[in-house]
């Protein structure tokens, strides 16, 4: 059985991925109004992700006899006229996301919850890529200095994103 703390930090976690989906669709919806089709799949992939996990996290606290705590998805708010801003927000929200799940694993060592830490370690060390990769496409961003042929070859780039499910399941 799950420790009550720690079914409310993963309880919040899956909330988080739900708000994180949400983030990305908002960030998709927009940048695909401004014409950049590459980046819009980008964002919309990322959200099926994000689903992906708060799913996944919805099983593991199910098998683990409970019951997650769902929460009100908070709205979305920003500026996401352009790329640069679009990942700008990224970067931030995946350095939080780290924050969080990294809080995550370090109570459920302190509770020698060894299961939960092992599955959360999942979720810590794919925070490696994804805000390696959130810095990557700022980085080039801004070295584009506006540059609109740069942007838009990245945004050809992104657009042949998939989306692959990291557990083996359908897709979101």
């Amino acid at each position: 059985m799950i420790s009550k703390k720690l079914l409310k930090a993963l309880s919040d976690q899956l909330n988080a991925e739900f708000y994180s989906s949400y983030l990305y669709l908002a960030m998709s919806a927009s940048i695909d109004n401004e014409g950049f089709k590459g980046f819009a799949n980008w964002l919309y992939v990322q959200a099926q992700e994000e689903r992906t996990h708060a799913t996944h996290m919805y099983e593991y606290i199910v098998d683990r006899g409970a019951v997650p705590e769902f929460k009100a998805i908070e709205g979305v708010k920003g500026d996401f006229s352009t790329p640069l801003k679009i990942f700008e927000r990224v970067l931030k929200h995946e350095e939080n996301v780290t924050k969080s799940l990294n809080a995550i694993a370090s109570l459920a060592l302190e509770e020698k919850d060894h299961a939960t830490y092992e599955f959360i370690m999942w979720y810590v060390n794919e925070q490696v890529e994804e805000e390696d990769t959130a810095d990557e496409y700022l980085t080039r961003l801004k070295l584009s200095e506006g540059n609109i042929s740069a942007i838009y070859n990245l945004d050809t780039i992104l657009a042949a994103r998939t989306f692959t499910d990291p557990f083996g399941g359908a897709a979101a």
